[in-house]
């Protein structure tokens, strides 16, 4: 899906959406077919080793991770390596080839000197949101190293799993991680949240938990049946906003457009749970489909940030103002064939001019209801060609 430009309706949207939908795309990306010796990416890691040490320590890992392992070409065609190894070997040299995988791999993994990952991936960083995850091993596989994006590129993740698998020891110096506290980005990431000003916010909530401060978390009465399945070690739990314990700050979440007034600061995580089933008539303006669907998330409170993904039937999967609308906002656009939602067509009021247009009495209804798993919410917008009903995901 491509990127474009932030509307009002999307102007919040942080960098984790972005940062998710680029590395599924990347795990798809094929590789200019003249570098990384043809290679068609279709592994999650891109391993790199140097030494003989090396691919002994990559072969051990070859069968527990999706890998594509890349060595030097003496490496690979001395009588060290088997025929089969797997292995390619360097295009235009080391440092070259790591170029072109940082940007098509989800994380990279180098076995040999820290000081020379450091100095390879030097020229390459961009941006903690959106880097691969970097993890360092020693030939030995003693230890594994989570150099890079250790949190929202899950090199730290990646560091203990290499280090379970060779029996090593993972090395983490993540100052939550460090003091056994959870971390707000890998919070947002576990429950699909956005945010108002991730970047600066989730800062500010980690030094508070590394440093020991006083941070509660209320959710939504909606969302508690699903909050003992996340991280928040360090967070001081709050049942009843009118019945706070002492707190230096306060993290609430829910999808509703809730703004807390409390003296002490406030930040709102805004978990990805509404869907909405659209239909509407060939050629609608991608603005005044935008301005319709803002009102009806408004009308019931809904969080603009809030919104997981819009579908509707088939027939207007090239309808321009719907991709543009999924665009702006960085979420899925989903399709459903006649036969899917003649599955639950009977629960709706039907028009059989609809049905002689499209093949079906309705589409925005069953759209929602499948989306969300019947869980639809108040009545179905309807207006200048449009339809719009939301549903709410309920995890749990």
């Amino acid at each position: 899906m491509n990127t474009v430009a932030p509307n009002k309706f999307t102007s919040a949207r942080t960098a984790v959406g972005r940062a998710t939908a680029k590395k599924a795309s990347l795990n798809r990306s094929v590789l200019n077919k003249s570098v990384l010796n043809k290679a068609i990416v279709n592994k999650e890691y891109a391993l790199f080793c140097l030494t003989e040490g090396g691919i002994a320590l990559a072969r051990r890992l070859q069968s527990h991770l999706a890998m594509d392992c890349f060595t030097s070409p003496e490496l690979l065609e001395s009588e060290f390596m088997d025929a089969d190894s797997g292995f390619m070997a360097f295009e235009d040299g080391f440092a070259s080839t790591v170029r072109k995988a940082f940007i098509q791999y989800g994380a990279l993994i180098m076995i040999g000197a820290t000081g020379i990952a450091i100095r390879v991936i030097a020229p390459l960083l961009k941006d903690k949101m959106t880097d691969p995850a970097v993890v360092v091993l020693d030939e030995k596989g003693q230890f594994a190293i989570s150099l890079l994006s250790g949190h929202m590129g899950g090199a730290n993740k990646l560091a203990q799993q290499i280090a379970d698998i060779l029996d090593g020891q993972a090395v983490i110096t993540t100052a939550t991680d460090v003091n056994q506290v959870a971390a707000l980005d890998m919070l947002s990431q576990q429950i699909d949240g956005e945010m108002e000003n991730f970047r600066t916010n989730v800062k500010t909530v980690n030094q508070m938990l590394a440093n020991g401060k006083r941070v509660g978390i209320w959710w939504h009465p909606s969302l508690r049946c699903e909050k003992d399945r996340y991280d928040t070690r360090g967070f001081i739990p709050v049942d009843a906003l009118d019945d706070r314990p002492e707190l230096d700050a306060l993290v609430y979440v829910s999808y509703e457009r809730t703004n807390l007034v409390l003296a002490i600061p406030t930040f709102k995580l805004i978990p990805r749970r509404i869907v909405a089933g659209i239909g509407c008539r060939r050629g609608v303006k991608a603005e005044r489909l935008t301005e319709l669907l803002e009102h009806h998330l408004a009308e019931y409170s809904f969080e603009p940030l809030a919104l997981k993904a819009v579908g509707s039937i088939e027939l207007k999967k090239a309808e321009p103002a719907l991709i543009q609308l999924a665009e702006k906002c960085q979420i899925p656009f989903q399709i459903f064939s006649v036969n899917q939602l003649a599955q639950c067509e009977q629960e709706f009021p039907v028009s059989e001019f609809v049905r002689k247009t499209v093949g079906i009495g309705c589409v925005s209804q069953p759209v929602a209801w499948l989306m969300s798993q019947g869980h639809l919410v108040g009545h179905t917008l309807r207006e200048q060609g449009v339809t719009i009903t939301l549903g709410v995901l309920h995890p749990c």
